[in-house]
């Protein structure tokens, strides 16, 4: 049974600091949401969890393993180095997508994220070590079958990049409604989705609704573990098993 640990990020009153005094450079807010992205991700990397940045201003971490404490030191830090503070809701469930919902309603109760007044919040509750295991966090990293030489070796970068996305978002719509899982685009041809507590057949039925709607063949490698790192670490072995022995799917713990 997993029990996957969710913190949502969110800038505080980002929309209007971005027009105030008045509008600034689209370069420089870009250049200081990858930099905040790059510290968050090292951050709760470096405990143990992923983070992915989806729109920038709202990014969302695995945190299994990180405590409120180390929470409030990242707002600290933050707070610290940039311009603008982070609220964050931490919410946790066997549910990937229930325990993101939970997480982003804690925020959404303490105040809307362009309320001028709503400062470093940290509304939830995390899970203790002595209730932690080790098949808490389950995750399975996909990616496109040859895109090389199916993609980037045939078609110009965007046209390629289109392809891609087209995979991407097809297998994250699937994999939220029919899995409750969440899944992320992580460069390349890679998308790493946090799941619940799935099997093998779930996975191919995933890929064969990515296949039949949009033509996009991919292949998975899932894991377990008591972190996100854990996790995801067995899942690029397995990810491995896939490209070397030409399967589709491979469950880290079935091969252990």
């Amino acid at each position: 049974m997993t029990n996957t640990q969710v913190t949502l990020v969110q800038i505080d009153n980002y929309g209007p600091w971005t027009v105030t005094p008045e509008p600034r450079r689209e370069a420089d807010l870009q250049t200081m949401q990858s930099r905040l992205f790059a510290d968050i991700s090292q951050f709760i990397g470096n405990r143990g969890g992923y983070t992915f940045f989806t729109r920038f201003d709202n990014m969302i971490a695995v945190t299994n393993g990180c405590s409120l404490e180390d929470h409030a030191l990242l707002q600290e830090s933050v707070g610290n180095r940039y311009p603008v503070t982070l609220s964050l809701g931490v919410a946790t469930g066997t549910s990937p997508v229930q325990a993101l919902s939970d997480a982003t309603e804690r925020l959404q109760e303490a105040g809307s994220a362009q309320d001028k007044n709503r400062r470093e919040c940290l509304e939830g509750r995390v899970i203790e070590d002595d209730h932690r295991t080790a098949d808490d966090v389950q995750i399975a990293h996909f990616d496109v079958i040859n895109a090389t030489g199916n993609y980037t070796d045939e078609l110009n970068a965007f046209d390629t990049f289109i392809e891609i996305e087209q995979g991407y978002a097809e297998l994250m719509r699937h994999m939220r409604h029919a899995h409750e899982s969440l899944s992320f685009f992580v460069g390349g041809d890679n998308v790493i989705v946090v799941c619940p507590d799935l099997e093998e057949p779930d996975y191919e039925e995933a890929i064969a609704h990515v296949e039949a709607a949009v033509d996009v063949e991919m292949q998975v490698g899932v894991g377990r573990g008591e972190s996100a790192h854990e996790a995801g670490f067995e899942a690029k072995h397995a990810l491995e098993t896939c490209r070397a022995d030409g399967t589709r799917v491979e469950l880290e713990w079935e091969t252990a």
